[in-house]
């Protein structure tokens, strides 16, 4: 196994939006600078932006409520975007979506741009809709997503709950791109998070080289359909 390297950093501000392309042999690191971040992820097939993360198919295949160590994100037709190949925290809540304006405005009153300048009050759905416009993609293109460093848990009777403090400052998670894939996130605060206060938690980010999975690395065993949607992703890049 080759020595990872460093090929770029940058700290994303708490609830500001980030994209990037990390090829296949490349990985993203996101660390939790402050404890307590939220780090919403969406990914598209970078060649292709209606292949795109399908949380359904992700949680189907691999029997999970939760993203962890060694659990992939699949796109929607079979194949493997991005492998968590290292995990600090241990739980990430693909369930719960991102906030939205009038979420934020129920909560917090309003703080606009003309009036708060760059510290005026963001939602998750407007600044990925940001971030994707860059990409030259709209609402229609708006898919499902992960909370990185955010846990929910799901009681017997449906009930959602947040778990405060699941990640501690210094709490990392890295993601092994299987193809080339568009990276698009949003650091805005969990839409279950109680907090009083509206949040901004950076996080910093750093773009790795890394080995390409074999039929014996862990994320291709860790269930047999995994090794499936290895199959097909590595067939894809051939």
């Amino acid at each position: 196994m080759s020595e990872s390297k460093v090929l770029c950093e940058q700290v994303i501000a708490g609830g500001w939006n980030y994209s990037r392309i990390v090829k296949r042999g490349q990985k993203i690191r996101l660390t939790d600078i402050e404890g307590g971040a939220n780090a919403s992820l969406m990914c598209y097939n970078a060649h292709n932006f209606t292949e795109r993360f399908n949380l359904g198919d992700t949680l189907k295949i691999q029997h999970i409520c939760r993203i962890a160590k060694n659990c992939c994100l699949y796109g929607d037709m079979g194949r493997i975007l991005l492998s968590v190949v290292e995990d600090t925290v241990g739980w990430h809540d693909p369930l719960c979506g991102c906030t939205h304006a009038s979420l934020i405005k129920e909560r917090f009153g309003e703080k606009d741009y003309q009036s708060a300048h760059n510290d005026f009050y963001r939602n998750g759905y407007d600044s990925l809709l940001v971030e994707i416009g860059k990409h030259g993609m709209t609402k229609r293109d708006f898919t499902e997503l992960v909370n990185f460093f955010s846990k929910v848990v799901v009681t017997s009777d449906g009930k959602m709950t947040f778990v405060e403090n699941n990640s501690k400052p210094g709490d990392y998670v890295e993601l092994r791109a299987e193809m080339d894939t568009l990276v698009v996130i949003d650091t805005g605060m969990h839409p279950l998070n109680p907090s009083k206060e509206y949040l901004r938690k950076p996080v910093k980010v750093e773009l790795l080289t890394c080995d390409i999975a074999g039929a014996e690395d862990p994320c291709f065993t860790w269930c047999p359909e995994n090794g499936r949607g290895f199959i097909n992703t590595a067939n894809y890049n051939l």
